[in-house]
């Protein structure tokens, strides 16, 4: 039984563990947790969402939900461990974090042919195949080693975790359950501002005290996942356009518009924990109950993880990858995950399972799948300004004849992707 190293029980590392276990590859998976821990993490549990509890879109019209249907398809740990700890969130597939995290560990660790070893990995001196699944928070000594070994330079960025609140503890007199445009069964918490409110707010927040940053580290933020309060900097109606926006959530007695809405959504199966919805944030946590509470509907909020700002960093892939996510130089060793450049939890499952298959197959996934137009933008964008990246149509190769209707395009993406899934199953 031939053996396969990988380092990182994160979401990619453990889907491309579970892949290749049962394709019969004898796995020593590596998770330096709990023995020493990052500034993201709370626990020791494999696949732990730090950011949000949301794994976005379900629709298989929208690119992230066919790139989950495509995993679906695909056998996938993950996505299945999802799909049986979701809680409720409308038009999304979002879960209950901690349960989550609990089946995966649990299925991980119960399976025969891996091996949890939990150490931290500091070189790549392994006379087998390796996958590097060490996530955006990679410890010094191994990502000295990756750039030793890449040749070239680490890029960064930083990301933003927003915090969570008690539901009991919301102000139901002034919020309301509500889903944007109707979607869904109203699971989302909704606080609206009138326009004196907003603007009280919105001065408070672009003044707050943030976490000092170091001299020698320049901010770069992933566009996706901006903390709230940069956002704001952009200008004072920067928010009401984005995580604020008051459309589709008309007041339900009079119909009227408000001028921002703040969501929350929920953070656990029971329905007692709520994530403040776009709310990322790099504000001391003193400055974030003080102004957060501002918010109509959480006077009295009782905050029960403040938002955390860690650096996160990644490769510059479209240099030294290939197709199956493995070193030019060196296709031995693979990489998956938020480390290649890919952003987003089902995007980092999805180069897990990619890694995975360019070991056990030596196949790319085709360009026509979710899957091989993330892994083609990771493997072959310009590395000159290569910026990390969620799934989106704009990676697709588009139809051969133009189609004008969105809907009847993002149609046309999803049955071309999920019809070709099936075929490259069959013919491996």
């Amino acid at each position: 039984m031939d053996k396969v190293i990988v380092i990182g029980a994160g979401l990619a590392g453990c889907e491309c563990a579970w892949q290749l276990a049962n394709n019969n590859y004898q796995v020593d998976l590596y998770e330096m947790r709990p023995k020493k821990s990052t500034p993201a993490h709370h626990s020791d549990l494999f696949g732990e969402l730090v950011c949000s509890n949301s794994l976005r879109a379900a629709s298989p019209t929208n690119a992230v939900g066919l790139l989950k249907e495509e995993l679906r398809q695909l056998n996938s740990l993950l996505i299945e461990c999802a799909d049986k700890t979701k809680v409720p969130a409308g038009g999304a597939l979002a879960v209950d974090r901690t349960l989550f995290g609990e089946e995966i560990t649990a299925r991980i660790k119960s399976h025969p042919n891996i091996t949890v070893i939990n150490e931290e990995v500091k070189n790549l001196d392994f006379d087998t195949k390796v996958v590097v699944a060490s996530g955006p928070l990679t410890s010094g000594e191994l990502a000295e080693t990756i750039k030793q070994l890449t040749g070239s330079e680490y890029l960064y960025f930083y990301d933003a975790a927003a915090p969570i609140v008690t539901k009991e503890s919301i102000n139901m007199d002034v919020a309301f359950h509500a889903s944007r445009y109707g979607k869904g069964e109203g699971e989302y918490v909704n606080c609206p501002m009138t326009k004196e409110q907003y603007t009280t707010f919105y001065s408070e927040l672009v003044r707050a005290e943030v976490v000092p940053v170091k001299e020698f580290e320049k901010e770069i933020y992933f566009e996706g996942c901006m903390p709230v309060e940069e956002m704001a900097r952009r200008g004072e109606q920067t928010l009401t356009f984005g995580p604020l926006k008051p459309v589709g959530l008309e007041d339900p007695i009079t119909n009227e518009r408000y001028h921002a809405v703040v969501q929350l959504r929920q953070d656990n199966k029971e329905g007692t924990l709520y994530n403040l919805v776009g709310f990322q944030t790099h504000l001391k946590w003193g400055e974030q109950k003080r102004i957060f509470s501002m918010i109509p509907g959480l006077e009295n909020a009782e905050f029960v993880r403040f938002g955390v700002m860690h650096r996160n960093t990644y490769i510059n892939s479209p240099e030294v990858l290939n197709d199956k996510l493995q070193l030019k130089s060196n296709p031995k060793i693979s990489f998956a995950g938020q480390i290649t450049g890919s952003e987003g939890y089902v995007e980092a499952m999805a180069t897990g399972m990619a890694a995975a298959y360019g070991i056990i197959h030596d196949k790319a996934f085709p360009r026509e799948t979710a899957i091989g137009s993330l892994v083609n933008y990771v493997s072959e964008s310009s590395s000159k300004n290569f910026q990390p990246m969620n799934i989106n149509f704009g990676l697709f190769i588009p139809p051969e004849k133009k189609i004008r209707d969105k809907k009847q395009k993002y149609e046309y993406y999803k049955d071309r992707a999920l019809d070709t899934i099936i075929n490259f199953m069959k013919n491996i």
